[in-house]
């Protein structure tokens, strides 16, 4: 862990060490500017005051130097807009390693379903959760395919591609760090979905002579009112052309303002696109995965480059029509409905290929993700997948989101002939994290990243959870009613023939014992009898006895705590059996209720 931090740390005191330096020289440059613009002033007082003379070779000269100090200082601004966002880039990273990492970032929130298996349970969206610690996407298509991956596995092909793209850009931390820094798009980012509906959506459509028309119409404009400015004719004389050219605005008039209506948040997405695929450009890859993101920009034989290039071009004039001073012009030319009927076509020609570029830097994006968390944990463990039946097998496994120093670790063992693993213990003593930890690293698993632990080996199970449901008012339901919906679905997950590993925390706590008991030995002897697997925590005893009825396929295990000096003290370690003692009312008395404890 070290390796990493210290890497963080020496290039975060250099990069804060160039945004100094480049602040203090684009403060010169400023001073230099207005200097100049001040002593053109002065020349220009002189000029007028002598009609004439040298000041009017100095006037030239303080001109070019001003222009030369505006090109200069606007490189020095980019530059240093570049290095704040590079310092930014590894103080995260260091903030991640020293776990300071809840504050910034993007916490996937919106991509929280809570309807779904196991990311509301296992925390895999939302402040604090596993997208949270490992997001670094530019794009919101990169978002949206990181989430998928965490929201669903991979086949098992797929995963060891994954895999192996994953241990290449972890040896790569300049282009993860320059894929990191490029600058977002202005504004809220277009969704996924919105972007890929736009590029293949219908074009809207132009008549065959609207482009033609329009630009010579627009010349005529210019050109006529050049010369009816100049004398040359009589000003009524440039009325008809701009009458026609009305004209023909109005016709196009709706059918321009749905392009240009839909076009602003798009380009400006595509505009981060075009700057990460000129990066990885000059890039080359050794992996296969990595290879064929690469070919599926290349090979389409128009530059993705270029062709947003031009769009953007295209966008930037358009927001220039806005100007006070410009829009004249742009009104004799036409040019909205010039530029509605370009923008259409492009996406026309461009839309379908440009989808598929997009699905390219969505996978490169969330695998420079799940690198970057590699990078950060080199002690994390690459999961072996095995085949179907052979189970989970893990070796000191922890919590991805726990602090690494205070991570208590646990061997767990489950599939083959142990079926079910049934966890006993008192209040507080790790019972949930367990669960926690066993599906994050699942879900890690299954997107191709490496796991918090020592081994890991698992068969390709799709993963249920049923933790942290809640009472919903709106919905009118009770968190039991909640809690047989959830178990309603891992049931129907586990039907659907594909290995199934389910983690269920307190089952039926929100009913009395015995329904509890008749009911949780029936949703139990359903999902093992179906070939699902899992692990159950309690703190009901006498369900314990299900682990013990099952023979070789049950296993009973425990997490307890201590009473020491009057405070209670846990280990987190799992222990072989079934837990004896209760804590509960320790912790009646420790938070000040009253209430006996015998003994």
């Amino acid at each position: 862990m070290n390796q990493p931090k210290d890497f963080y740390r020496s290039r975060l005191d250099a990069a804060t060490g160039e945004v100094a330096g480049l602040t203090a020289r684009f403060a010169k440059i400023g001073l230099a500017r207005l200097t100049m613009f001040l002593l053109a002033v002065a020349l220009g007082v002189v000029v007028v005051a002598q009609r004439g003379g040298v000041a009017l070779y100095g006037i030239g000269a303080t001109g070019v130097s001003f222009v030369a100090l505006l090109i200069w200082h606007e490189r020095v601004a980019r530059a240093k807009d570049r290095t704040v966002r590079s310092a930014q880039y590894y103080a995260r990273g260091a903030a991640r390693l020293e776990d300071r990492w809840l504050e910034g970032g993007d916490d996937g929130a919106r991509f929280l379903d809570p309807n779904h298996l196991y990311a509301a349970d296992l925390e895999i969206f939302g402040r604090g959760s596993l997208y949270h610690l490992v997001a670094s996407t530019r794009t919101e298509t990169g978002a949206a395919t990181l989430a998928s991956w965490l929201a669903g596995p991979a086949p098992v092909n797929v995963i060891a591609q994954r895999q192996a793209a994953i241990r290449e850009l972890a040896g790569l931390p300049d282009l993860r760090h320059d894929l990191a820094v490029v600058p977002a798009g202005s504004g809220a980012a277009l969704d996924s979905a919105t972007l890929r509906r736009w590029f293949l959506d219908p074009a809207i459509g132009f008549p065959g002579w609207a482009s033609s028309v329009t630009l010579v119409l627009g010349a005529l404009n210019v050109g006529l009112t050049g010369v009816a400015l100049a004398g040359w004719m009589p000003g009524w004389s440039v009325v008809p052309g701009y009458l026609v050219g009305w004209l023909v605005v109005l016709r196009l008039q709706s059918r321009a303002q749905q392009v240009l209506a839909r076009v602003d948040r798009p380009a400006r997405e595509l505009q981060v696109v075009a700057s990460l695929l000129s990066r990885v450009d000059r890039e080359q890859f050794t992996g296969p995965l990595l290879q064929s993101l690469a070919d599926r920009w290349r090979a389409t034989g128009a530059s993705p480059v270029a062709e947003i290039g031009y769009l953007s071009r295209l966008v930037d004039v358009v927001d220039a029509r806005r100007n006070q001073l410009f829009m004249p012009i742009s009104g004799l030319l036409l040019l909205g409905t010039q530029l509605a009927i370009r923008i259409d076509r492009w996406r026309t020609r461009v839309g379908p290929t440009a989808v598929d570029w997009l699905a390219a830097v969505g996978e490169l994006e969330a695998l420079v993700s799940l690198a970057t968390h590699a990078f950060e944990h080199p002690d994390d463990c690459y999961p072996q997948l095995t085949p179907a039946g052979s189970g989970l097998v893990a070796g000191d496994l922890g919590h991805v989101l726990l602090p690494t120093l205070r991570t208590v670790r646990n061997d767990l063992s489950l599939g083959g002939a142990v079926r079910l693993v049934m966890v006993s213990g008192s209040n507080m003593s790790g019972k949930s994290t367990l669960l926690k930890a066993t599906g994050i690293n699942l879900v890690l698993a299954f997107a191709g990243a490496p796991v918090r632990a020592r081994t890991f080996a698992t068969e390709p199970f799709a993963v249920g959870a049923s933790l942290v449901l809640r009472d919903s008012l709106l919905e009118g339901r009770s968190r039991f009613f909640a809690e047989i919906l959830r178990l309603r679905d891992i049931v129907a997950m586990a039907n659907e023939g594909r290995p199934a590993l389910f983690l269920l925390d307190e089952l039926l706590s929100g009913t009395n014992s015995h329904d509890r008991a008749i009911g949780a030995r029936g949703v139990l002897m359903g999902l093992l009898d179906r070939g699902a697997v899992g692990v159950v925590t309690t703190h009901d005893l006498a369900l314990t006895a299900l682990a013990d009825e099952l023979g070789a396929r049950g296993a009973n295990w425990h997490l307890e705590d201590t009473l020491v000096g009057g405070q209670l003290r846990f280990d987190y370690r799992l222990k072989p059996g079934v837990v004896r003692r209760s804590n509960a009312l320790e912790l009646m008395k420790a938070v000040g209720l009253d209430v006996p404890i015998e003994r």
